[in-house]
Formats: C-alpha cells, sequence, structure tokens
C-alpha cells in the first residue's frame, strides 16, 4: 500500500502521523519508511506492524542516533502484509537487497575482504576471486568475504590443481587450445571440446568445496572411485584419487575438537567499539574450519547485530550451504522465527543454539577474540586517520577536521597520450567510487610539446565549471564539494590551478594547494616559499598518499591510452581501413596479436570487412 508523500515529516505533522499509524494492520507484514523524494529510507519486518511501526515515534522510545536521523527524515510509510513472519523475514530480505536503503546498511561487507564469484549465468562458469559484489544477475553466485586473502587463493589454486577447469579468463589462440588442455588442467572450454552440462558438473563440484561441503564431495569421490575400479578403469580411478588427496590436503591441518564432527555449523561472535562492530563468522564442515568470513557493522544491541548478520548472510548463500546448527553467544531477539526460515530455506533442520559452556563454549571464545583482534586493527586504523586529518587541518590552517580530499595528476611521455586522474580520500581512506579520468583536449599538446600548466588548469575548469554557476555561500553545501584539492607539482602547477579557479570566480571558495615531489614541500596560493612541515608527520603522509594513488591512477591509464594508439597505429597503415572498421576488427579479435593470426576467411566475418579488404589485411601481416 502506497500513498503520495507530503512536504513536511511525519514526526512535525502529530495528525498526520497518527492518521497514518491507524491505517497500518495489526498483521505480519513489512513496513518502508520514505523520505521527501519518495525514496526508501528503510526497510524492516515485525508480526505486529502497527506496533512495531509506531515505536519508531514515541517519546520515550531510546533510538539510536542513526535511527532518530533516519525518523527525522520520513514524510511517509508503505506497508506490505503476508500470512506468516517467515514470509515477511524473507521478503524483507529480498526488498534490502533489491533497493539497498541507506539506513539498512547495519551490516557491511569489509571492503579489503575478497568474494570468490562462479558465474552460473554462462554455459562455461568461470571462477575468479573479485572486491566487489555485483548482483548482476540472479544465477551468479558470490562465495565470502573472506577474511584470509591467502588461504582463499591457495585453495581456488588448489582447486584449479585438483578440477579440470578453464584457467584463462580469455582464449589464447583462436583456433586451438592451449598447453593446459594438453596437460589436462583445461577441458578445453575455449574450443568447446567440453559441453556445457558436462562441464557445470565440474564446477557443481568444485562449488561444493567453496559452500564448506568438502566432506560430501569427498564421500561422492571415493564411491566414483570405488566403482571405477570395479569397472577395470583404473587410470580414471587414479585421477579421482588424485583428487580426493588433493581435498584432504586443504583442510589438513585445521581440525576443531568438537562431538559430532559430521555435523555443519557456523559460529558467529561480534565485538563492539564507539564507532563499529566487527562480526566474525567460521564456517566448520566434519570438523574442520573450512572458512572465516568478516562482516562491519554499525554499534548496537549484540543480538540485534548477531541477527541482521545471520539473516543477509544466508539470504545471499544458496540454501544447500546453510549449515544445520549456527553457535552464538548473545540472545536474538528473533531466534525462533529465524530458525524457521532458515529451515524452510535449508529444507532440513536448523538450530540456533546460545552457547554459554563446555567445548562450544570454548569455540566461540576463539571466534571472538578474532573479531575483538580486528576491531582492535580498524580501531588504530580510525586513530591514525583521525590523527593525519587534524594535523593536516592545522598545517592548512582549516576551520574544521577535512572530510573530502581531492587530487590531480598529469601523465603522459613528451605529451603523447597525455591524460589526467582525479583520486578521493574521503576520512583519509580511499574512494574509489569517486576517482575520475580525463583525456587532455588542449589542440596544443601534443607529441613532442606537453604542457603539464595548462593540462591542468584545463582539467580543474572541467571540474569545477559548474560550481561557477552558484552563489558563493551555495558552493560548500556541495555534494561533491572538496575540503582540500591537491595539486602534484610545485609553484608553477599551484600558479596555473589558481589562474583558472580565479577565471571561474571560485578561488576563494576552493582550499588548493600542492606537494612538490623532490622535497614533499606544500605550497599554498600567495607565498613562494612553501610550509612549514616535515615529511614524515601525518598530514603531510595523508597528502603523500593522496599524491600517490593520484599518480598510479593517472600512469596507469596513459598505459592504456597509449597501448590503444601503438594497436591502432599498425592499422592505419593498411589502406581503406578507417576508425569504424579498425574498432570492428579489434572488437572481433580482441586483441591485434590474434588479427595477425586470422586468415582472410576469418577475417571476412568481421562485420564491414569484405573478402578483397581481408585479403590487404592478411597480405600486410604476411608479406
Amino acid at each position: 500500500m502506497t500513498a503520495t508523500p507530503h512536504r513536511t515529516p511525519l514526526v512535525q505533522t502529530p495528525d498526520r502521523l497518527e492518521r497514518r499509524l491507524q491505517e497500518i494492520p495489526t498483521e505480519a507484514g513489512v513496513y518502508l519508511m520514505r523520505d521527501e523524494a519518495d525514496r526508501i529510507l528503510y526497510i524492516g519486518k515485525s508480526k505486529k506492524l502497527r506496533s512495531r511501526v509506531r515505536s519508531y515515534f514515541r517519546d520515550s522510545q531510546q533510538l539510536s542516533d542513526r535511527i532518530a536521523m533516519m525518523v527525522r527524515q520520513v514524510y511517509d510509510i508503505e506497508f506490505i502484509v503476508t500470512d506468516t513472519e517467515a514470509e515477511a523475514l524473507a521478503l524483507e530480505a529480498n526488498l534490502i537487497k533489491q533497493h539497498q536503503p541507506h539506513f539498512n546498511v547495519l551490516l557491511k561487507d569489509d571492503k579489503k575482504y575478497p568474494y570468490l564469484c562462479i558465474t552460473w549465468s554462462e554455459d562455461y562458469p568461470r571462477i575468479f576471486i573479485t572486491r566487489k559484489r555485483r548482483i548482476a544477475n540472479a544465477k551468479d553466485r558470490y562465495y565470502g568475504p573472506y577474511v584470509d586473502t591467502r588461504l582463499l587463493r591457495s585453495t581456488l589454486k588448489t582447486v584449479k590443481r585438483i578440477f579440470p577447469l578453464r584457467q584463462r579468463p580469455k582464449p589464447l589462440f583462436k583456433d586451438r587450445p592451449c598447453l593446459n588442455y594438453d596437460i589436462g588442467r583445461c577441458p578445453g572450454v575455449c574450443q568447446e571440446k567440453i559441453s556445457p552440462e558436462d562441464y557445470r558438473k565440474i564446477v557443481q563440484k568444485v562449488a561444493m568445496v567453496f559452500q564448506g561441503r568438502t566432506g560430501e564431495l569427498l564421500e561422492t569421490l571415493t564411491q566414483q572411485m570405488n566403482h571405477a575400479a570395479e569397472q577395470l578403469d583404473f587410470e580414471k580411478a587414479a585421477a579421482l584419487r588424485d583428487r580426493i588427496l588433493g581435498l584432504q590436503s586443504l583442510g589438513a591441518d585445521q581440525k576443531v575438537a568438537l562431538p559430532d564432527d559430521r555435523i555443519s555449523r557456523d559460529a558467529v561472535a561480534v565485538s563492539i567499539g564507539e564507532r563499529h562492530a566487527c562480526i566474525q563468522l567460521f564456517q566448520i564442515r566434519a570438523g574442520k574450519l573450512v572458512g572465516r568470513l568478516g562482516f562491519v557493522s554499525t554499534p548496537g544491541e549484540p543480538g540485534a547485530i548477531l541477527q541482521r548478520v545471520l539473516e543477509e548472510h544466508y539470504q545471499a548463500i544458496e540454501p544447500v550451504a546453510v549449515p544445520s546448527e549456527i553457535l552464538v553467544r548473545h540472545e536474538l531477539p528473533e531466534t525462533e522465527l529465524l530458525e524457521t526460515w532458515l529451515t524452510q530455506r535449508r529444507g532440513r533442520k536448523v538450530t540456533l543454539q546460545v552457547v554459554q559452556r563446555q567445548q562450544k563454549a570454548e569455540l566461540l571464545a576463539m571466534v571472538e577474540r578474532n573479531a575483538a583482534y580486528e576491531l582492535a586493527r580498524m580501531q588504530r586504523q580510525d586513530s591514525r586517520n583521525a590523527e593525519a586529518m587534524q594535523d593536516l587541518a592545522e598545517i592548512l590552517d582549516l576551520p574544521e577536521l577535512p572530510r573530502r580530499l581531492e587530487c590531480y595528476d598529469i601523465s603522459h611521455v613528451q605529451g603523447s597520450d597525455a591524460v589526467a586522474s582525479r583520486v578521493v580520500f574521503l576520512e583519509g581512506l580511499p574512494a574509489k567510487q569517486h576517482y575520475r579520468r580525463y583525456k587532455i583536449r588542449n589542440p596544443e599538446v601534443t607529441a613532442g610539446h606537453s604542457d603539464d600548466f595548462a593540462s591542468l588548469a584545463e582539467v580543474i575548469r572541467r571540474r569545477f565549471r559548474n560550481y561557477a554557476k552558484l552563489p558563493s555561500q551555495e558552493i560548500s553545501s556541495q555534494e561533491d564539494y572538496p575540503d582540500v584539492v591537491v595539486i602534484d607539482g610545485g609553484k608553477g602547477q599551484l600558479s596555473s590551478v589558481v589562474e583558472a579557479l580565479r577565471e571561474l570566480g571560485i578561488l576563494d571558495e576552493i582550499c588548493v594547494v600542492s606537494l612538490a615531489k623532490q622535497r614533499e614541500e606544500i605550497f599554498v596560493p600567495g607565498d613562494s616559499q612553501p610550509l612549514e612541515t616535515e615529511a614524515e608527520q601525518p598530514g603531510v603522509q595523508l597528502l603523500r598518499r593522496l599524491r600517490d594513488e593520484a599518480h598510479r591512477f593517472a600512469v596507469t591509464f596513459h598505459r592504456q591510452q597509449r597501448t590503444e594508439r601503438m594497436r591502432r597505429s599498425r592499422l592505419d597503415e593498411i589502406p581503406g581501413l578507417g576508425f569504424q572498421r579498425q574498432k570492428a576488427l579489434l572488437a572481433h579479435f580482441h586483441a591485434i596479436e590474434y588479427l595477425m593470426q586470422a586468415t582472410p576467411e576469418q577475417l571476412a566475418e568481421v562485420p564491414g570487412i569484405g573478402i578483397r579488404l581481408a585479403q590487404q589485411i592478411y597480405e600486410y601481416f604476411h608479406p
């Protein structure tokens, strides 16, 4: 049920708030809080919708700062009624996954932790490690996030040695398999020497390893090995034996002493600080610790944090990977509801245990120690960042701690392929979603003639030209307003940027400095001498990290542009091959090396390339 949002928050209109609350039923369901722009702020569930929603607006209710801020922005409330609490839980999880409301981000995947992805949406699924969990296709599966990156890479490497899997993201050759096929490491996916159905069966076995079902997989492989031996197929039996030995070696040194070691268990614990709560989830299968996952949350009640962790984690994984037993230290707000939902999802009984004594308590104590170590690490990092930003504010005489830092750098080789980069740090940490790359448009910057000053001025004008249209009092309130702009260079580079900002009429609104490489000196506008700083003090080190990241980002982009130009330069020499045809050829063959090996018939398959032109291209590369 949806209503048109009004212009006044509900908390400021008690009569309208009460009418809206009376419209909400007392049944089980999901509620959605919306803001002035009709965006979803928060999604929640309850077995009694009206009572739960009303609790947000009671004066006596002790709300966290985060939720209190959310309540002040609520302009309307939407609800969806369900038949049961379990349905409400499943619907809430799906809606959160779909809309990603800002105030639902209680559980965050720590960005430093990687995932393992299996692309089931493809005929021949790929298996790779990634730090970005993109839900582009519902069929693709992500496992993790894994705390021990080295162990994850080692496991994947071992799995690729045990099972015949595609070893390369792209084929090495266009018309034949590579050496991996000849030595049995790859079943020849690039040339389709194995059917998609047979290959997916192999990948399904690999998925069992990352689901923590290695014990089941070992039993299956053992049965297959014995059957092959009975059929006198000793070559197949030997291959299966090697796979079994390889899988056994994965967890040989990670034995957890618990009774009933055939039961699959997850042990979850949380350590809570002033700004963060760190959660660790240990996956124990057949008595072995097969995985350790990590998450970060905002602080709160331990039981509420663990409830959300379990809901979001088990919603994201495959039902078959849900364990039969989950160990926690704290009482959850809705233990019975969560058990029912997990049992329905898994198709078999799932038990939630609040453990206080005996061997399972020792296991949870170990998990809690790991969570405490991770929390301490994050607090040290926060402390270092806070110290660095405080020091930078004192160096630059800023009125308050800087939140957003931007740095710009230019990269080229004697003027050719000139590009620029913008790197952004938020609260001392890289914010890669705000990174930008620029191609220098200045016609005077060409091969053999570089002009870093003019290039920087161009980029700054492009970055801040929209600011020139705003009243000065509104500039600092812009969402992407930088507290400090850092230029990689000395007084000359800074002067060109200052002149560009003066032309835009916003020089007084932007704090801009430059950081010279040779002595790590900081220059500010209007002062010919650098500021008195030491290279190793925290604020300068923060600027150096920012500058080095901008340099890395610019150089990477420049190399991409130079490589692309060099690829095209060889094709430019072929008569009749214009830009669009070059683009079509590179899109078809992916690399000029493959194009050079193509036959005239293969070249002619590309749209826009006829037999005659294909013969000319072939003869150019094969004189």
